[in-house]
């Protein structure tokens, strides 16, 4: 059966974040294995990866809205603010909300008509909707490279 672009684009963004991708590094896999005080730790300046897994989060939970209502309430100076990571059962709830939001991202993705996809997303300074979900993709992959590596310079 043949997919249109919405559905295809859903399905990339769903394996950055769980898997089978041409790249096979996806957020769910890399994630295993680190434990919350891992998360939290700080090397130098680098961000620690529970604030790179908020941040990432950020923008797939900003575009759910815009999606549903057609609303962006989201500011690039917010996208690291998160809350303290304390204990595993806060790890475990960041992790889980960031799985829930990407899923329920997809889920909008696969539902939303091609033709869309070219729709001004919210305002034109933004661009369409699918530069600003590819980029959301893009942004993934990007900071799943940093996730990787901090998590090998906190395990040597």
């Amino acid at each position: 059966m043949k997919q249109n672009f919405s559905a295809k684009i859903a399905k990339h963004l769903r394996e950055a974040c769980f898997g089978e991708n041409w790249t096979d590094v996806n957020l769910k896999d890399t994630l295993t294995g680190i434990t919350w005080k891992m998360a939290s730790a700080k090397i130098d300046s680098i961000n620690s990866i529970a604030s790179l897994v908020y941040h990432m989060n950020y923008y797939v939970k900003a575009a759910i809205p815009v999606l549903e209502e057609g609303k962006l309430d989201a500011k690039d100076k917010s996208s690291f603010d998160h809350p303290p990571i304390n204990s595993e059962e806060d790890w475990n709830n960041l992790k889980g909300q960031v799985f829930a939001d990407v899923e329920h991202l997809v889920k909008l993705l696969e539902q939303m008509p091609e033709e869309k996809l070219n729709d001004i997303f919210v305002d034109e300074k933004y661009g369409d909707y699918f530069r600003n979900i590819a980029g959301t993709i893009e942004h993934f992959y990007y900071h799943l490279g940093q996730i990787v590596l901090i998590k090998k310079l906190l395990k040597s």
